[in-house]
């Protein structure tokens, strides 16, 4: 208002000054020109007319002084005519004035007749203009401060009231939005925030709640919460998946969702309630309603059919005002899981009974809640206390009591460090020591749902069989330290896993680099000066690298330097392989010579066999000349003979009959010996056979007045042999016999058979075999008297045990020096073995 006026009073003084400068002239003319002659007006103009008669330079003066006098009296009229119109304008405006001022003070009285802030924004104005009471909002050390302090909302607002505040203001600014927000400061006050765009300006009137408006405030704003927690439970309950009802006091179905209608077979929502459809069968409501009718809910878990599925459902429903509302959440999964739940801890428990290990389960209040039979075992605890369900901290008690847990100094610590684990996260294991020498290893398990799960092991035998262990690697690992043998193990992959100090001496390898794990191929790149075949170091990397057809492969390998090394590959069970090489240069040399001796001794053999058979064949033909002759000459045909001719016939007769006898022996051992004898196979009567054999020693027998006796069962039977080796068998038995067996003695011959075999034994008294000739008696050759009147070529044993082997038995030599000796031939009676020694 102050302002308006200040203007008029410029504008007043501008117009004074402008009437003072330029108008009087103008003013005077106009009034002289203006106005008419009127006859009372003549004596004016008389005087004027004598004026104009007057001395033209006195007229002039005297019109210039008029001129002025009438501009100044004109110009004074206007003046005085201002004055007095602008006074009374003057007079009006401050009137005006006064009355706005009063107004516009009625008007701040009743705008802060209680305490508000008023912030405005002219268009397109930025800075605010703010007024009101500041220490409404702002802090008590901040009240002093600038009030634009007012519109740093944080200062007096919690972070989220003034974010909000920040949004509401900026869109009244920008797009004129207005705004209603109720807040609460952050020292305590509950305001009141609208913003308005009022005649192109923002307004934001902040004020404070109290009283009547601050209720109405908060019943306002309960009612808003209520309508949009009631508009969300309806948006819930008919977008929920489970069947939501309520009920009037009268029984009658008032409210109904999708999820009912179509669990009850209702084709919508308005169907179902205005046939009033029921969910539940006639028990399940009688039920519910006489729970109800006495309690405030009821819950249950009742069937029902839904789409011609009888499904489970968990029910509730509670009595709500004057009706009642219920709900009804699918429990079909639920219970099916619970009941696979039961069954698999069933399962559970009857597995864990199964195990040898002892399991313990206590539960989040540290009470025992499972336990396996090889727990109760364990610890020989009563099943009656287990039963009762104990506390952990009762069980180590009972089993400290007893002296069945580790000796501890502290045994308080040391059981609130075990029961750690039930605020643990992480499985721990360790090992008790028990007093009675057992070892057993504890593994404590955090449950998920809350508890502790014990998993007990008797580790006793573990442990000792790891200490064995360990003791026995450590021997082996010496052994193999000392082992002249070179022993290097590869794994699959073909590096050395393990080595002796023997495999970097033979090979002159650094101890340090067979450390470092190096591959076959490195190895064989560094054996390579000493050995360099192609072929075997291939052998051995296919032997070391190979998966399948793993098979032990011996190499010999010999060196530049003239050593020959005994290489063998041997595989593992875990897929390594094993090297051994063993220096057999010395071995090798005297094996050389060794061979070479005896193929110079085979070929002395074989020319010994070779001039014996070839020899016996040369004497044969003429021995037997020799022998026709003599019969010839002994037959009577042929004339008388005189005493003394007959005698030297006789001579020559026995003679040559024993040389033809040798030279048989000699042919037939030799026969043998080229693997070129065939038996002739067929039924052998023993009795008759001893007779046959008996017969060719009759005459020595009788010259020597020896006995033989014979000890043959008379029904013993016969066997499968040929015939005829088996007489010469008995004949060269019976004629050793005699040989050895001194004059007036007896010679024993037995038979006896078994169920598989024919055992033929001669028994002499002679001197006996020396413990150092029995191992020779069967060699070729070998004849030793020992004392007695026996002289041979040494053909008779070998060629009986070449017989009888022949036949698939054998031949033992019982002897004992000075009381005589038996030697028993077994014949085998079997089929089988008739086969096989025919072949």
């Amino acid at each position: 208002m102050s302002g308006v006026i200040a203007a008029m009073r410029r504008t007043l003084l501008s117009c004074t000054s402008l009437a003072r400068n330029g108008l009087i002239a103008l003013g005077v003319t106009a009034v002289v020109s203006a106005t008419p002659a009127k006859a009372g007006d003549l004596p004016l103009l008389d005087a004027i007319t004598t004026f104009f008669e007057m001395n033209h330079q006195e007229i002039a003066a005297l019109t210039t002084a008029f001129a002025l006098l009438g501009f100044s009296v004109v110009a004074a009229i206007l003046l005085m005519r201002h004055r007095v119109r602008a006074a009374r304008n003057e007079a009006r405006l401050r009137t005006d004035i006064q009355a706005l001022q009063s107004e516009a003070d009625r008007f701040r009285a009743l705008l802060f007749a209680e305490p508000q802030i008023l912030i405005s924004w002219a268009a397109g104005d930025n800075r605010p203009q703010i007024s009101g009471d500041t220490a409404l909002l702002l802090p008590q050390d901040s009240q002093h401060q600038s009030p634009q302090r007012i519109l740093a909302f944080g200062t007096w607002l919690p972070p989220e009231p003034a974010l909000q505040m920040d949004h509401a203001v900026d869109a009244l600014c920008e797009a004129g939005e207005g705004f209603l927000l109720n807040l609460s400061t952050s020292n305590g006050h509950a305001v009141e925030a609208m913003g308005r765009a009022i005649g192109g300006q923002a307004i934001v009137r902040i004020r404070e709640l109290n009283g009547l408006r601050r209720e109405l405030a908060e019943t306002n704003l309960r009612h808003k919460a209520l309508l949009e927690e009631t508009e969300m439970l309806r948006g819930f309950a008919a977008a929920a998946p489970w069947p939501i009802w309520t009920k009037r006091a009268k029984g009658g179905l008032a409210y109904a969702n999708a999820a009912y209608a179509r669990a009850a077979d209702a084709t919508s929502v308005t169907d179902a309630i205005d046939r009033d459809v029921e969910l539940l069968d006639s028990a399940d409501r009688n039920n519910m309603e006489r729970v109800l009718s006495g309690a405030a809910t009821f819950n249950a878990r009742l069937p029902i059919v839904v789409g011609g599925e009888r499904r489970i459902y968990d029910v509730y429903a509670m009595n709500v005002g004057d009706g009642r509302a219920g709900i009804a959440i699918d429990a079909s999964e639920a219970t099916a899981l619970s009941a696979a739940l039961v069954r698999m801890a069933e399962a559970h428990r009857r597995t864990l009974d199964q195990l040898s290990s002892g399991v313990a389960v206590f539960d989040g209040q540290r009470r025992l809640a499972f336990y396996n039979d090889s727990y109760r075992r364990l610890w020989d605890l009563d099943r009656t206390f287990l039963d009762s369900n104990p506390d952990d901290s009762s069980v180590l008690d009972r089993l400290r009591a007893a002296r069945k847990l580790p000796e501890q100094p502290d045994f308080r610590a040391w059981k609130a460090k075990l029961h750690e684990a039930y605020r643990a996260v992480e499985t721990e294991k360790e090992t008790w020591y028990l007093p009675d020498g057992r070892a057993l290893s504890v593994v404590t398990t955090p449950n998920p749902e809350g508890g502790v799960t014990y998993l007990f092991d008797d580790v006793t035998e573990s442990l000792e069989l790891a200490r064995r262990f360990d003791g026995l690697i450590r021997v082996q690992r010496e052994t193999l330290d000392n082992l002249a043998e070179a022993v290097a193990v590869f794994g699959s992959n073909g590096r050395a896993e393990l080595f002796n100090p023997a495999f970097a001496r033979m090979w002159k390898l650094s101890p340090e680099a067979l450390q470092e794990r190096p591959h076959i191929e490195t190895v064989e790149s560094w054996c390579r000066p000493l050995f360099d075949d192609a072929a075997t170091w291939r052998t051995i990397r296919d032997a070391i690298t190979a998966i399948e057809n793993r098979v032990e492969v011996p190499l010999k390998l010999e060196r530049k330097d003239g050593s020959v090394l005994d290489c063998m590959t041997m595989p593992l069970p875990d897929g390594a392989t094993m090297l051994t090489f063993q220096d057999i240069t010395d071995t090798e040399n005297v094996e050389r010579a060794l061979r070479e001796r005896n193929e110079a001794l085979e070929t002395a053999d074989q020319m010994k066999v070779d001039f014996v058979h070839h020899v016996s064949y040369e004497l044969r033909s003429p021995l037997t000349t020799i022998i026709g002759f003599a019969h010839l000459l002994n037959d009577t045909t042929t004339g008388p003979l005189v005493p003394k001719q007959a005698e030297y016939l006789n001579y020559i007769t026995t003679s040559t009959n024993s040389l033809f006898a040798l030279i048989n022996n000699i042919l037939d051992l030799a026969t043998i010996d080229a693997g070129a004898m065939t038996l002739e196979l067929g039924p052998v009567d023993i009795r008759k056979t001893i007779d046959n054999a008996a017969e060719g020693i009759q005459d020595r027998l009788a010259r020597d007045r020896i006995e033989l006796k014979v000890d043959v069962d008379p029904n013993i039977g016969s066997f499968i042999g040929d015939g005829s080796r088996v007489v010469q068998v008995l004949y060269n038995l019976l004629a050793n016999a005699v040989g050895f067996s001194p004059p007036d003695s007896t010679i024993t011959l037995s038979a006896t058979r078994t169920e598989h075999n024919v055992v033929f034994a001669v028994t002499d008294r002679g001197p006996g075999i020396p413990a150092e000739v029995k191992d020779k008696v069967f060699d070729w050759f070998e004849s030793h008297s020992n004392g007695s009147r026996h002289r041979g070529a040494g053909l008779g044993l070998p060629l009986v045990k070449s017989f009888v082997e022949l036949h698939g038995g054998r031949v033992r030599v019982d002897s004992i020096v000075g009381k005589g000796t038996t030697v028993t031939c077994d014949f085998p009676t079997d089929q089988a073995a008739h086969r096989n020694a025919a072949e």
